[in-house]
């Protein structure tokens, strides 16, 4: 704790409360009211500062960190509307349940609402999107006052980290003058070794979360229904954790259940037996077909992007087991039969070990077999049609990509137009891959940062897919990209603007002119130009080959590859 003044005292002791609960990265963005936390954190040992000087790309840096390593990150800014730019990666960070600390300095009381400069009303800033507000309060340093801010940082960091569900929590310090650190005799006035040093082995207050199944009764029920099902498919959704590879195989071949796994659900990707696999889903749901029609769904993460897939299912209403542990309600359909709050591969592991016999009832090979015929069909047809097009697909690039990468790596894709042809493309492959994306608000801003702090936090060689429209909307994150030490790519997929609006309803609705005015927006920039602004390698790759070679120069750290794509 750093006695020197109140600010010092009381921001220093909540950094050491941050650390000793487990934060290891704060980003920071410069300002002045936030001088004292962050010069607490930057001297705090064990905590990584990170500075951003954009407060939009610093919040997408930190999300994207947070995501890929499932630790809490800080983000820390000054007063006013720096804080305002936090608010779409937050909305995020609440949808995908990625935990985040979000520290906002902000004027005293008495500075508020009379025309002070660089004020505007933070309290709940963010709304229902955090977890928790709390107005940290303007103390002394007393013991008191050191107790409360230890507290409440031992508090933040439970609650973001899943007290009962992960997610940002957000924290105004009302921060009175002097900002420096400028010695002030008797500012700290505590006595209490535990105000003025917390506990010697840990953080003032601990939150143990057990990783736990359910009870005998609803494992029993969810045998019961397997066991009373013919049509058994298993949809995997976006998730991350890898560990649940395994007991999803072999739960997938015990009941004889073709697996509909996105790539972010981490199961299409991996070591393990990819068997059950089916990509073309989308496809397949176009057909409509009464055989491949399931009985019952047993749905682990959220529910896939196919939206045939959705209204197929929503047609079909079969019987629907959720598996979701994160207290949320991700349950498009409204028809769900049982949700259940537990840890997926917990339960597996307790379905297993709780059936007398092999689990499937009246599952069978025929189910299995027709979806496995429909795949072969419909991953033949994809990569005809790429064959065919005489222009380079967006689809058949992306397959590319995954097949480029190594054990290891990760790959962080943007919302919109490219993480949908992932998810129509990418084969089932055996490269132990983590897939990111930012598919809570589902919105195009901040994907490069959010990559970048991935690959920071991570130290996995990245991949950053994204297309030209959200490469432009976060261009200034590129000063991110630059002090990356880890392997990154950063691919751009240009089909010059607007491409996922050529698959609405709005192409046909409207005439030519609205609709290339309104919808396709091409930037009518060079990305060239913006990977040279930054300082960054740049590589055009007009066709595969040129794309294998580019995305494997060893002499590149960091660098930019433009793929001209048909729209």
């Amino acid at each position: 704790m750093d006695p020197s003044n109140t600010n010092t005292a009381l921001c220093s002791a909540f950094a050491e409360e941050l650390f000793r609960s487990g934060v290891r990265l704060a980003v920071v963005s410069p300002g002045s009211r936030s001088t004292p936390l962050a010069l607490a954190l930057w001297r705090q040992k064990g905590i990584a500062t990170e500075v951003a000087l954009d407060e939009r790309s610093a919040s997408f840096y930190a999300l994207g960190a947070a995501q890929a390593s499932g630790e809490p990150v800080v983000l820390l800014c000054t007063s006013g509307t720096a804080a305002a730019n936090y608010h779409p990666a937050i909305a995020e960070a609440d949808l995908s349940k990625v935990p985040l600390i979000v520290l906002t300095a902000d004027r005293p009381p008495e500075l508020r609402d009379i025309g002070a400069g660089q004020t505007i009303d933070q309290i709940k800033l963010f709304g229902d999107a955090v977890r928790w507000f709390c107005e940290v309060g303007s103390h002394r340093a007393d013991d008191a006052g050191l107790l409360h801010y230890r507290a409440v940082a031992c508090r933040a960091f439970a609650t973001a980290n899943g007290d009962p569900r992960p997610g940002p929590v957000h924290l105004n310090f009302p921060l009175r003058d002097p900002l420096a650190p400028v010695p002030e005799d008797g500012a700290v006035t505590a006595t209490d070794d535990l105000a003025l040093e917390g506990r010697p082995n840990g953080p003032l207050t601990t939150v143990e979360t057990a990783t736990c199944g359910v009870d005998r009764s609803t494992v029993r029920q969810v045998i019961s229904m397997i066991d009373a099902a013919s049509r058994i498919l298993i949809l995997a959704g976006r998730q991350t954790d890898p560990t649940l590879r395994e007991p999803l195989a072999r739960m997938a071949n015990s009941c004889r259940s073709p697996v509909l796994a996105e790539p972010t659900s981490q199961f299409r990707l991996g070591p393990h037996d990819r068997g059950a696999v089916v990509t073309a889903y989308e496809r397949i749901a176009r057909r409509r077909e009464k055989a491949l029609a399931p009985d019952l769904i047993i749905r682990l993460g959220e529910f896939p992007t196919s939206k045939q897939l959705r209204l197929w299912l929503a047609e079909v209403a079969p019987a629907q087991i959720l598996i979701d542990p994160g207290y949320g309600w991700n349950e498009p359909t409204r028809t769900a039969d049982l949700i259940v709050r537990c840890d997926p591969s917990t339960l597996l592991h307790q379905i297993e070990n709780t059936s007398e016999q092999r689990i499937g009832g009246q599952a069978g090979n025929g189910f299995w077999n027709r979806w496995m015929t429909a795949e072969r069909e419909e991953r033949t047809e994809i990569e005809s049609a790429w064959d065919e097009s005489g222009s380079l697909a967006a689809g058949e690039v992306q397959a590319r990509l995954a097949e480029l990468q190594s054990d290891g790596s990760l790959v962080y894709t943007a919302s919109s137009l490219p993480i949908r042809d992932q998810e129509e493309s990418v084969p089932a492959l055996d490269r132990d891959v983590l897939f990111l994306a930012n598919r809570g608000a589902n919105g195009i801003d901040g994907l490069v940062a959010s990559g970048c702090g991935a690959a920071r936090a991570s130290g996995r060689p990245t991949t950053i897919i994204t297309g030209d429209l959200g490469f432009f909307h976060d261009i200034g994150s590129l000063a991110l990209a630059r002090d990356l030490e880890v392997n990154t790519r950063i691919v751009v997929l240009n089909n010059e603007g607007g491409g996922i609006f050529e698959r609405l309803p709005q192409r046909d609705a409207m005439t030519p002119v609205e609709f290339d005015e309104l919808m396709r927006t091409p930037a009518g920039l060079e990305v060239e130009a913006a990977a040279r602004l930054y300082g960054l390698p740049f590589h055009r790759c007009d066709d595969l080959a040129s794309l294998e070679s580019d995305f494997s120069r060893e002499e590149d750290r960091v660098s930019v590859l433009e793929v001209p794509v048909a729209g």
